[in-house]
């Protein structure tokens, strides 16, 4: 698993939010902020869309783990209310490309964190993982996991 280090900016995003088991419904969230982004024209070569798990599931009932389907947006941009506004908390992450497949994203789950265990950082638990996806990405079936990181002392 080829891991490389970036810093992504914080950043302003619009975001549809999926209440209940991380899985195929997280796709729903998924088409939906994919919807709003060509009816606003947004969805160009320059697009990124996040999938955004923000609850542990070893620790977070089914039922209640929220997932955001999210897209940057411009300050300018303006939201309406097919989408919430929000704010992206950037910093260090540990970024892998992966094929966008169920298999593939399941096993670079389970093996990324040990992968950042062995090294100068570690998972930063204040800011939640997320799957991140540009156009080029989407054409190729291809998407990358990001895991926010602090170094260690």
């Amino acid at each position: 698993m080829k891991i490389k280090i970036e810093t992504i900016p914080n950043e302003r995003i619009a975001f549809v939010r999926q209440i209940g088991p991380y899985g195929p419904d997280n796709v729903q969230a998924m088409e939906k902020i994919k919807k709003w982004a060509k009816e606003k024209q947004l969805f160009s070569e320059k697009v990124v869309i996040m999938g955004i798990p923000q609850d542990n599931p070893e620790t977070t009932r089914p039922e209640d783990c929220r997932y955001d389907a999210c897209l940057v947006i411009s300050q300018e941009e303006t939201v309406d209310e097919n989408v919430a506004d929000g704010r992206l908390a950037g910093g260090a992450y540990a970024i892998c490309e992966i094929p966008h497949t169920a298999d593939a994203i399941q096993q670079a789950w389970t093996t990324i964190f040990k992968e950042i265990q062995t090294g100068a950082y570690q998972v930063d638990d204040s800011r939640p993982a997320m799957e991140r996806y540009t156009a080029d990405m989407i054409q190729r079936h291809a998407c990358e996991l990001c895991i926010p990181l602090t170094a260690l002392s």
